[in-house]
């Protein structure tokens, strides 16, 4: 298993006031600066992953290092892979001990959308990473409880955690009973290497996600519930 744990980040109060539409010189613009500030030296972003194999494909489902997932779109985009890389980013338990006033929906907010940033420099810092040591090319990642609910169910995270050992341990992240992950800006998956793009969301039929990264494919969508 490898750590990253020296991630940089870059925190501009200048477009973040703009994103929350917070105006510049303002009460809020005072407290959100304070607890940028407080981010900016708590803060901590990580990431863990491990290079894997495959071991075993078998109807609905394919097995990495003895660890067997059951899903069509996931057993689909491995079909030409033997090496992958299962992970986890997050961004870090630290900005969650940051103390915020009980009950301020705003301030959590603030700090949600802080957290966010921080998840995106280490996803980003993950993926430079794996292709500079890797050598990885082109590729693409699945998440469980991406996209619709039978696409990668969620509750194989728990199968995903087991094969990347003591995630806690090592970078903090749990996950709770309902297989969500805490801190709740945080993602795993497994990272392959592929000739074709691929994105969960263009197997999610949720129209209203604020996080779709690319349209619905219905060809794609009825290919995989088929072949």
């Amino acid at each position: 298993m490898t750590v990253l744990d020296n991630i940089p980040f870059v925190l501009d109060i200048s477009s973040l006031l703009d994103r929350l539409h917070i105006e510049p010189g303002s009460g809020d613009a005072r407290d959100f600066k304070a607890l940028v500030l407080a981010v900016r030296t708590l803060a901590r972003p990580k990431a863990l992953y491990r290079e894997a194999f495959i071991t075993a494909r078998d109807g609905d489902t394919v097995t990495i290092d003895g660890v067997t997932f059951r899903s069509r779109t996931l057993h689909a985009n491995l079909a030409a892979a033997q090496r992958v890389f299962p992970f986890i980013a997050t961004c870090g338990i630290e900005a969650d001990a940051i103390p915020l006033a009980p009950g301020d929906v705003l301030q959590q907010f603030w700090l949600d959308t802080i957290k966010a940033v921080l998840l995106g420099a280490s996803t980003t810092h993950l993926l430079d990473h794996l292709e500079r040591r890797h050598q990885l090319g082109k590729s693409s990642s699945m998440s469980p409880g991406s996209g619709d609910a039978d696409t990668w169910p969620i509750e194989q995270q728990k199968e995903l955690f087991a094969l990347l050992g003591d995630v806690k341990q090592h970078i903090g992240v749990r996950l709770t009973d309902s297989f969500l992950m805490i801190p709740n800006k945080t993602v795993s998956g497994v990272r392959f290497p592929t000739e074709t793009d691929f994105r969960s969301c263009q197997v999610c039929h949720r129209t209203s996600c604020p996080s779709r990264s690319a349209p619905f494919d219905k060809t794609l969508w009825e290919t995989l519930q088929h072949d």
